[in-house]
């Protein structure tokens, strides 16, 4: 029988110089990352939109079922005449959510009274 305690590594405390030079590689790598995901969020945003011959902008047709299925754009404009019974026809047609200048908009379909009536879910 051994009363030989095993063998336990001392933690050991690494000095200034190392640490330092650690934190500025760790910096370097979070700006890196970060100035790649600018990049890509400026070069998807501007690539999809087009200047028309009157100078407006709008969203390019490739683009705009991306945009649509990611809640930023909608299907389809508010037009003189909507009325939507409830926000879910409203979605399912394309215009939600509805701000109050445009047409369709009502207050009872504007939960918060914030004056945007079918906001999504999130």
């Amino acid at each position: 029988m051994s009363f030989k305690k095993p063998f336990r590594a001392v933690p050991v405390k690494l000095g200034s110089h190392y640490r330092r030079k650690q934190r500025h590689s760790d910096r370097r790598s979070a700006i890196r990352i970060f100035g790649a995901a600018i990049a890509a969020g400026v070069t998807l945003g501007v690539g999809s939109i087009a200047i028309d011959e009157n100078g407006s902008a709008r969203m390019l047709s490739a683009a705009k079922p991306v945009a649509v299925w990611a809640g930023v754009a909608r299907a389809r404009e508010p037009q003189v005449g909507d009325f939507w019974g409830r926000c879910d026809d409203a979605r399912a047609a394309g215009t939600a959510p509805i701000y109050a200048s445009e047409p369709g908009y009502r207050e009872g379909m504007d939960r918060d009274g914030d004056g945007v009536a079918c906001e999504p879910f999130r």
